[in-house]
């Protein structure tokens, strides 16, 4: 008897304050979904999809506006550098040139080469020459130049093919939060699909499966044209966030015409406004050579720090 007293009393004390206002409001949910038509996709579809792009471009030669930043909560500090005129090559499998020229007078600010596994970098406003291995990494917050590397521009810039026979994919489906014309949030479905690498790198026979993620890339709903994409270092940490924006028909291809690319370890942004673009022009091996200029100090990267500096004038191998 005394517990049914009891929830009778609750019940009333709940109903009173529901007709007090004094506890319980109604307010307008802040987040709209999106009134955009959609476009849908099967898993298949979606990797289909990006392997057809990877196999479609074999070459991409590009005038381009170059801002880029340095710093970030690491360094406690922000540089922006803005509207450099630049210059990027890039031919299958892993070779990429890529030059950058001064403000106004249109001298070279930077030049780099990579085959994929050896790059190259001239900073000749430093007289520095540097060379290394994109695989290894030597942050130097003192010389933001020496941390950029080839491969990872390479990367953003051509979407790697998903390979089934050492890569797993998977769709899921996700949202994206952007903004209408009045700055009020929308949230919008997009696919992302995730894509884990099933054996070590490298691996060439008697493979053991060493599952790790390796990328994500999101999809658009209104295109189902890549988005963004995250790539991973295999203890998990996001090393590439590269965002792809405003496609646009090249040669027959649609490219985006904007392509951001954010490495949050070393804590730089490059932003490539692809001015003109060409897809699958012949590009020769001399266009991915880049000489030693006289004088320069050379550092090698893949040496001890005692020994990076080489002066100029010194012959060393």
């Amino acid at each position: 008897m005394r517990r049914s007293w009891s929830f009778l009393t609750l019940f009333l004390f709940l109903a009173l304050l529901s007709t007090t206002g004094c506890v319980f409001r109604t307010r307008p949910v802040e987040d709209q979904y999106s009134k955009v038509p959609l476009k849908d996709s099967t898993q298949q579809g979606l990797i289909d999809s990006i392997n057809q792009q990877a196999e479609a471009i074999q070459s991409l030669k590009a005038t381009v506006d170059i801002d880029s930043s340095v710093g970030g909560m690491k360094k406690g500090q922000v540089t922006d550098y803005k509207e450099i005129r630049g210059y990027v090559l890039a031919r299958k499998p892993d070779a990429l040139h890529m030059i950058g020229l001064m403000p106004i007078v249109r001298t070279t600010a930077f030049d780099m080469v990579s085959d994929g596994k050896d790059f190259k970098v001239s900073i000749p406003p430093k007289n520095r020459f540097v060379i290394g291995k994109n695989e290894v990494a030597t942050p130097n917050s003192d010389q933001p130049m020496e941390n950029i590397r080839p491969q990872n521009i390479y990367e953003a810039l051509l979407i790697r093919r998903i390979d089934p026979n050492s890569e797993i994919a998977v769709r899921e489906n996700g949202y994206e939060t952007l903004h209408d014309s009045k700055g009020r949030r929308v949230l919008q479905d997009d696919y992302e699909l995730t894509v884990i690498q099933k054996y070590e790198k490298g691996c060439t026979q008697a493979c053991v499966e060493h599952p790790w993620l390796e990328r994500k890339i999101i999809f658009g709903r209104t295109d189902l044209k890549p988005r963004r994409q995250y790539i991973y270092a295999e203890d998990g940490k996001v090393v590439t966030d590269a965002k792809y924006a405003e496609y646009k028909d090249y040669d027959g291809i649609s490219y985006p015409s904007r392509i951001e690319i954010f490495r949050p370890q070393e804590e730089y942004a490059i932003t490539l406004n692809m001015l003109k673009v060409d897809i699958n022009k012949l590009l020769t091996d001399d266009q991915f050579l880049l000489e030693q200029p006289p004088g320069a100090d050379v550092i090698h990267l893949d040496r001890p720090q005692s020994s990076l500096a080489v002066p100029a004038g010194l012959n060393r191998p």
